[in-house]
């Protein structure tokens, strides 16, 4: 099966998400976060780095659990904000 490719504003949310999971973690450890919950470290690395632009809904989850944010603070901020060109 071949993946579709991800669009520019795909890719921007999946940073966006690895920055505002990265800002969560602050000082702790990735390795300590990503047992948590219960994932690899790398798999981690990749969110974070924007590698993995579009994780599984569980593995979101159990991040989101590990590190004690919402779901719904996590999806809000994530949503792309449309700028509107003023000279359109």
């Amino acid at each position: 099966m071949v993946r579709t490719p991800l669009t520019p504003e795909e890719r921007e949310r999946g940073e966006r998400l690895g920055m505002l999971l990265r800002e969560a973690r602050g000082g702790r450890s990735m390795t300590e976060i990503a047992a948590s919950a219960g994932i690899s470290a790398e798999t981690l690395r990749k969110i974070e780095t924007g590698r993995a632009p579009t994780p599984a809904f569980f593995t979101v989850a159990a991040l989101a659990r590990a590190l004690g944010l919402s779901m719904d603070d996590l999806a809000t901020r994530c949503v792309l904000v449309e700028v509107v060109d003023p000279a359109a």
